[in-house]
């Protein structure tokens, strides 16, 4: 009899458990449902946004690589002006040589430039050009002859006088104050040596353009200075 009684409660013991123990699963299992969901949301979330980046990302270099495409074509119409893709470089040739410890252009060598200028002026404030191009670089170059420090302020000078030949007042294909404007604005002067020196001397006193583009999500920088106040030349 007392061996029955046990049983029994045993019995109902057991029933009362079952309820606590069933809920206990369920909720186990309904916290694993949504933690996976979660997850989930989170990794389309991510993907989703690589996505859009890498579209992006991809845009940006099809920008830049129609830009370089203009600018070739550009190139193509004046007779020595060569675009290098791989380092974002205009090469002027001998259409911007100097001659030994100098730094003064030639009067056609001066025309030249403001011939082709404009073309660049063009494509930077196109819509084109104002989503990718930041700023061209003038890159002035010496040979081996002398020292450093003086090949590095006779490169200085000659990417100056790039600069001050876009700004001449007496000359002929003088630019207009609009797009002095935009030189000033856009173009930035560099002295390198002989830093990149070529396989002649000739070839390594030289004056180069280097374009700049703007990074993902960057905005060009604001105008340099008020209109119309451009100076004289300090170069003699």
């Amino acid at each position: 009899m007392l061996t029955a009684r046990a049983r029994v409660r045993r019995g109902a013991k057991d029933e009362a458990e079952k309820p606590f123990w069933i809920s206990f699963a369920d909720l186990m299992t309904a916290l694993m449902v949504l933690f996976l969901v979660v997850m989930g949301v989170a990794l389309l979330a991510i993907t989703t946004h690589v996505t859009e980046r890498e579209q992006q990302e991809a845009q940006h270099r099809k920008d830049v690589e129609e830009i370089f495409d203009r600018l070739s074509q550009a190139a193509a119409r004046h007779d020595g002006i060569r675009i290098d893709r791989a380092r974002h470089v205009i090469d002027f040739g001998d259409r911007a040589r100097f001659a030994f410890n100098r730094s003064n252009l030639t009067v056609e060598q001066e025309i030249v430039l403001r011939q082709f200028v404009p073309e660049i002026i063009d494509l930077a404030n196109s819509n084109l050009g104002r989503k990718v191009m930041k700023r061209v670089v003038v890159e002035g170059y010496a040979d081996r002859t002398g020292s450093y420090l003086s090949n590095l302020n006779l490169s200085l000078q000659r990417s100056q006088r790039v600069l001050c030949a876009m700004f001449a007042t007496h000359s002929s294909s003088l630019l207009s104050d609009l797009q002095k404007e935009s030189v000033r604005d856009l173009f930035l002067v560099g002295g390198y040596s002989f830093n990149a020196s070529k396989a002649s001397d000739e070839e390594s006193r030289r004056v180069e353009m280097r374009l700049e583009f703007l990074g993902m999500g960057e905005d060009r920088p604001s105008p340099a200075g008020e209109p119309g106040t451009f100076g004289e030349c300090a170069l003699p």
